[in-house]
C-alpha cells in the first residue's frame, strides 16, 4: 500500500477529486495555502494499492492544468529607491504528488 499526497491548485481540485472518487479511490481533502504565492490549494490524501498507483497519478496528471497568470511584483522590503510596480507572468497549477510507503493500514 502507498500513501498518495497530491497538492492541487484550487481551480482544479473539484475536477481531480470527482475523477478520483469516480474511479473508486477514497480521498481526504484538506484546504491548504501555498507558501510562495500564498494562493489556495487543496491537498488530497489517499491510501492506494500499489497496482492502482499509476492510475491515480494519471488521473491527477490529466485533471490538473498549468496556466499562466499575471502577478504583481512586490517591492524589495528595504529599498530607498522609488519602486515602480511591475507585473510578471508566472505559471501556476498542475499538481505536486508525493508517494510514500505505508507500513500498516487500518480502516476502523
Amino acid at each position: 500500500m502507498k500513501l498518495l499526497i497530491a497538492i492541487v491548485n484550487k481551480d482544479d481540485a473539484n475536477k481531480v477529486a470527482d475523477k478520483l472518487m469516480n474511479a473508486g479511490f477514497f480521498i481526504t481533502k484538506l484546504s491548504t495555502t501555498g507558501g510562495f504565492l500564498k494562493s489556495g490549494n487543496t491537498t488530497m490524501i489517499s491510501g492506494v494499492q500499489e497496482d492502482k498507483l499509476e492510475q491515480a497519478i494519471e488521473i491527477i496528471r490529466k485533471s490538473s492544468k498549468r496556466r499562466e497568470v499575471d502577478m504583481q511584483v512586490a517591492p524589495p522590503e528595504f529599498t530607498s529607491e522609488i519602486f515602480m510596480p511591475q507585473k510578471a507572468r508566472i505559471v501556476v497549477g498542475g499538481a505536486t504528488v508525493f508517494v510514500l510507503d505505508v507500513e500498516e493500514f487500518h480502516k476502523i
